[in-house]
């Protein structure tokens, strides 16, 4: 990317960010805080379908693999490996849009000092580049909680996939699949890689716990609340 980092700081300083792992509590704490100090809130992959519409599949292979792949069946039964290898690749190839975007809000679609907050999944290493520390933080489980829980959650996306594993020839041995490629996508070792990039980190380590005490911990760490 091609972008001048020190103006898109500049750009972006009443923008937070949380990044982090599947079932850590990113999209909850992001809902409430928009509400709670009313804050513009980006979810995550959001105009997802408008910035793939920018791109081709040449120069943007993850983000066109929905365009590309030959059903939803090789979609969810997919090698591990190529899973986490296309996540990964959808996050670095969308991060210049996400970060266009938000600078469009802040210019032109927002009131100067409204407060913005993403559920973002733009690469640490880039999110080092266009903020602050103070304006980031990371969102973790454990890779058992991340599998345990990936299809007890009742949202559209997930419940779709489940359909689509479940209408395949071998839908206990492809939900097995792809369980394992979920545990595979939230290991240890990913989970480390988020937690040694140095920014602020809220875990989660049993089902039970408060996602209010989850809020207090990243509200303060943004300096929003007053406590």
């Amino acid at each position: 990317m091609n972008i001048d980092y020190e103006s898109v700081k500049q750009s972006l300083k009443n923008v937070y960010f949380i990044n982090g792992t599947a079932c850590a509590g990113k999209s909850s704490v992001c809902k409430l805080l928009a509400e709670k100090y009313n804050m513009y809130h980006c979810e995550e992959n959001y105009k997802i379908a408008d910035f793939i519409k920018l791109t081709t599949k040449e120069s943007h292979p993850h983000m066109n693999y929905f365009n590309t792949m030959s059903s939803w069946e090789e979609f969810v039964t997919r090698d591990k490996e190529d899973y986490v290898a296309w996540m990964d690749g959808v996050s670095l190839e969308t991060a210049e849009f996400e970060i266009m975007e938000l600078i469009n809000l802040v210019n032109e679609k927002l009131d100067k000092d409204k407060k913005i907050i993403v559920d973002t999944n733009i690469p640490h290493h880039i999110l080092k580049e266009i903020s602050d520390r103070s304006r980031v933080a990371y969102m973790v489980s454990t890779p058992e909680i991340a599998t345990n829980e990936w299809f007890h959650r009742m949202d559209e996306e997930k419940q779709f996939l489940l359909n689509v594993i479940n209408n395949t020839n071998n839908p206990k041995e492809n939900l097995q699949k792809y369980i394992n490629t979920i545990a595979y996508a939230n290991r240890d070792e990913r989970i480390a890689g988020f937690i040694n990039t140095g920014y602020y980190v809220v875990k989660r380590t049993t089902l039970d716990e408060d996602i209010l005490d989850k809020l207090k911990l990243i509200e303060k760490h943004f300096g929003l609340s007053k406590d």
